[in-house]
């Protein structure tokens, strides 16, 4: 077996478009939100604690990376996570950042037991 064939610059472009929507507080806060199931804009600003054009603006990047889906229902604008993955996705997040905390305290703990030598 060979070594894996490189991916394109198109999938590194997809890649880096899901990437940067995820990499705010504000819009994590929100797909934190919509885990409950489909939420009103009225309902997603003063979750997010950020003004009406703010949150929109926010809502529309993830929608734009494919992560959020939205429909129209009378006046009222719903968001909901589209697919499920990007759940799997933050969690797998979770985890790297949880690897990694540990590490760093069993680091933090060897130094102190030095220093207290």
């Amino acid at each position: 077996m060979g070594e894996p064939k490189p991916v394109g610059m198109e999938v590194i472009r997809a890649r880096e478009k899901v990437f940067k929507a995820l990499s705010d507080e504000t819009r994590l806060s929100i797909i934190e939100f919509l885990r409950g199931g489909e939420k009103c804009v009225c309902e997603i600003i003063p979750y997010a604690g950020k003004s009406q054009s703010t949150t929109s603006k926010n809502l529309d990047i993830l929608y734009r990376a494919g992560i959020l889906e939205r429909r129209v229902d009378g006046k009222k604008v719903l968001y909901s996570i589209k697919h499920g993955e990007v759940l799997q996705l933050i969690r797998d997040a979770d985890l790297l950042s949880l690897r990694h905390l540990s590490a760093v305290s069993e680091t933090a703990k060897a130094l102190s037991d030095s220093i207290g030598r």
